[in-house]
């Protein structure tokens, strides 16, 4: 009579989660590389992808200048542009556009040391005292900040839209900049920004030239008696 023969001995729990585990993590690994393969595929195969190439020409150093000015004052402004274009006989959803348009930029003043005359510094015989002229301070134009101004609302009809997509520059901005920055100018000379200018570089000089020496610094301007 033959011996039975005995059934071989159950894995031990902690042996089937290991091997669980490793076949979790086996399956994870397979299908993040399917993840990663079909991605990479379907960008290699993609028709519709873009791929940039910067093909600009070396910048040209056209010309130098050598600056005499003082740059005195810096007014930070902001304008909200509320350009509205209609038509005369068409309603506005057929022809027209409005568009609402925030400008951001600074405008600097600056005296021009450069244009100082002669006599524009007068000295005591002593050297304890001097006297100086100086001309009244400009503005520059406008500095448009481009990352902080921008087209905040815009409405246009249906003919401006069609002309947007066979113009070779649609949505330009340009007028929308130009008259952002008028306004910012009529501002900034509206503003009590060259007064600020003139009298930061009437500081400034007096606290130089009395570093240099000098006892009684006196600091005028082309305009006062």
């Amino acid at each position: 009579m033959k011996a039975s023969q005995e059934a071989p001995p159950a894995a031990p729990p902690a042996a089937r989660r290991g091997r669980g585990w490793r076949f979790l993590a086996g399956l994870l690994v397979v299908v993040i590389l399917l993840v990663v393969g079909a991605r990479l595929t379907w960008s290699w195969l993609n028709p519709f992808g873009e791929e940039t190439v910067d093909r600009s020409q070396p910048v040209l150093l056209e010309s130098i200048h050598n600056l005499s000015r003082f740059e005195a004052a810096t007014g930070n402004f902001q304008v909200v542009v509320d350009l509205e274009k209609d038509a005369a006989f068409l309603p506005d959803a057929v022809k027209g556009s409005r568009t609402l348009f925030v400008g951001a930029g600074g405008v600097d003043a600056y005296v021009d040391f450069g244009g100082i005359a002669g006599d524009a510094l007068t000295v005591s015989p002593d050297r304890t005292e001097v006297t100086v002229r100086l001309p009244r301070a400009q503005l520059e134009k406008p500095n448009l900040d481009n990352k902080r101004s921008y087209v905040y609302a815009q409405q246009r009809g249906l003919f401006d839209r069609v002309e947007d997509l066979l113009s070779s520059s649609p949505g330009d901005q340009r007028e929308l900049y130009m008259l952002a920055e008028k306004k910012i100018a009529e501002a900034a000379q509206a503003s009590d920004l060259r007064n600020r200018a003139d009298q930061n570089t009437k500081i400034m000089l007096e606290g130089l030239l009395k570093g240099l020496g000098f006892e009684k610094v006196t600091v005028k301007f082309a305009d006062e008696t």
